[in-house]
This record gives structure tokens, sequence and C-alpha cells, in this order.
């Protein structure tokens, strides 16, 4: 008889004091965007790439976490069509780029997060063409929609083509190394 009392004790004791309990907020992929931009010396390309899957990890309505994976067969090309449109996405597509047959995903990984008033400071890890590598950005949040924009340099993922860090003479030629994602998420 105690033991039920003190247990029905403990259990008002926890709900007078409140538990945070994680909640993931599951991302609508197909409401969900990500738009790229890579430049090289003499213009740039834009195009899309879709999420597969991915949720942001809440307690006590703040974020605190969340993982996505990131198809890289959809890697898409906005500003060409016919030829150079699929030309510069089979480029993309080789080993040369991204290897997509190799490595059809790419996933980040939130480790910690910091609010800076109505902005989050993220941290995590980035994993492209099968290497990791921490990333740092502030992301927003407002009512469903997750907003950031941020810049990877590939050449920490062993993309090396056309980089004037790793190649000479590569003249006009010379693709940047950073490349920029803008990211909405809906929840």
């Amino acid at each position: 008889m105690k033991k039920n009392v003190l247990n029905v004790m403990l259990v008002a004791l926890v709900a007078l004091v409140g538990v945070n309990v994680q909640a993931q907020e599951k991302v609508e992929i197909k409401k969900s965007k990500i738009l790229w931009e890579g430049e090289k010396l003499t213009g740039s390309h834009d195009g899309d790439i879709q999420l597969k899957e991915g949720f942001l990890l809440m307690e006590g309505g703040e974020l605190v976490g969340g993982e996505f994976v990131v198809d890289m067969t959809t890697i898409n090309v906005l500003d060409l069509e016919g030829d150079g449109k699929q030309k510069l996405e089979g480029h993309l597509n080789s080993d040369d780029f991204f290897g997509v047959n190799d490595h059809k995903t790419a996933k980040f990984v939130i480790n910690t997060v910091a609010k800076k008033g109505k902005t989050y400071g993220v941290s995590g890890t980035m994993t492209i063409k099968g290497k990791s590598n921490p990333i740092a950005f502030d992301l927003t949040m407002d009512e469903g929609q997750a907003n950031t924009s941020f810049k990877i340099d590939r050449t920490k993922y062993n993309i090396r083509y056309g980089s004037g860090s790793f190649f000479d003479n590569l003249g006009d030629k010379t693709i940047y190394d950073d490349f920029k994602l803008d990211i909405t998420l809906m929840f």
C-alpha cells in the first residue's frame, strides 16, 4: 500500500514540476525545398535537390536536434535546358563531383543548438560522398517552417574538380570551392 501511495505521489510531483519531453517533428518532404548555387569564374549555375527524409527534435517547443537525409539522385539544374542541362546534371552526378552511383544520399545531423533571440545557432555533422565534416549556421523557425542559408566548401568532401585551390592554370575554367544552399523545411 505504501508503495502505491509513493508511486502516485511521484507521478503527481512529476506532473507538477513538468517534464520536457522530446518530440520529433517530421519534415514534410514534398513541401520542403533545397536550392543550390555553384559559382565559377565566368558565372554560376543553380538548381534544386530533394530531401529523402528528415525530422526536427523539439523539447518544450524549442529546437534541440534533428537529422536529414538528401536524395543525391535528384540533383536538378534549373538555369539550363536541353543538352546543356543533361550534360551538367550528368557531370554533377559523376565521380568528379558527387559520385551518385556510390553515394546516393548525403546526411546532416544536428549535434548542438544554441538559441539566439528568434534565431538558432546550429552545429552539426554533414556527410557528403562518404566524408563527414562539422558545419555551423543560423536557422530561423516560425509556425511550422524553418529557414537557413549557408555555404559548404566542397573540397572538404573530396570534390576537387576545377578547384583553383588544388589545380594550377585553370584560367576561366576555375570553379569556386564553396557552393550555397538555401533551405526551407516545412513540418
